[in-house]
């Protein structure tokens, strides 16, 4: 990959990031969550092997399933409260979801099946991106909405994750 296409992943992964930490609304939380993901999947594929090319599909089909998840959990919210405020999070089935996508999306025990042979398929940059950079979104979400998931089931999988 040349150093401008890297450069060019780099800065709409950042980008991604701040607007999924500077929004509250649903859909632009979302669409920060989907530029994270699509911006570090050619970094992932960029050494030309079998593993790299794999752990990238796995890494996609993850974090497509956990965005999914998130978007349901959001049009339960807005159906049931009638706002996409982040905020607003009241419903039971939301919280549930919503803590669901998130600990799968950062890797968290119960859902991190798919952390471990993404990792060994990357290089130790990629790894490093992937431990770090792309948790930062997912851990405001859960910041901004800390107020209505459950507090014992994250420090739970907070404990086994470690």
């Amino acid at each position: 990959m040349s150093p401008t296409i890297f450069m060019i992943m780099l800065s709409s992964l950042a980008t991604g990031t701040i607007i999924t930490m500077t929004s509250h609304h649903w859909l632009l939380a979302w669409i920060g969550l989907e530029m994270n993901t699509l911006s570090i999947i050619p970094i992932i594929s960029s050494t030309h092997h079998p593993r790299s090319t794999e752990a990238a599909t796995k890494y996609f089909l993850t974090q497509a399933a956990a965005s999914a998840l998130i978007l349901f959990s959001s049009m339960i919210n807005a159906w049931e409260t009638g706002t996409w405020d982040i905020t607003q999070l009241s419903s039971t089935p939301s919280h549930i979801l919503l803590t669901t996508a998130l600990a799968m999306k950062l890797g968290l025990v119960p859902m991190h099946f798919w952390l471990p042979e993404v990792l060994q398929g990357s290089t130790l940059m990629t790894a490093l991106i992937i431990t770090t950079w792309q948790k930062l979104a997912p851990m405001t979400l859960i910041y901004l909405t800390i107020n209505s998931l459950s507090t014992t089931i994250l420090l739970l999988m907070g404990l086994a994750s470690t």
